[in-house]
């Protein structure tokens, strides 16, 4: 980023998230304002921390809500890197079910 004399850099501060079954990573770093989505996750250096997040196949979420990766972050954002599930939600509903039936 080239800055014209005098201009200032505004940082603000963001949280990225990654939950796995047992544990969970929480970063909190000051990203510069008009960053993206993926600026703020290579910078988090969570990348680095679990190989098995693939930006091209984990989908990612700001307050729950799916975004692109070129989405702008805003001041107080959490960036949530989302696991692949492990089974089908109908599926472990229609499983949960056969097993209360069961009991």
């Amino acid at each position: 980023m080239r800055l014209s004399p005098g201009q200032k850099i505004s940082m603000i501060k963001v949280q990225v998230i990654y939950a796995e079954a047992d544990r969970h990573t929480v970063l909190d770093l000051d990203i510069v304002e008009n960053a993206t989505v993926q600026d703020a996750i290579k910078q988090s250096g969570i990348l680095e921390q679990h190989a098995e997040i693939d930006l091209t196949k984990n989908k990612i979420g700001i307050y729950s809500e799916v975004v692109a990766l070129d989405t702008k972050v805003s001041a107080g954002d959490r960036i949530e890197i989302y696991r692949p599930l492990n089974i089908d939600p109908i599926e472990a509903r229609r499983l949960r079910a056969q097993k209360n039936k069961n009991t």
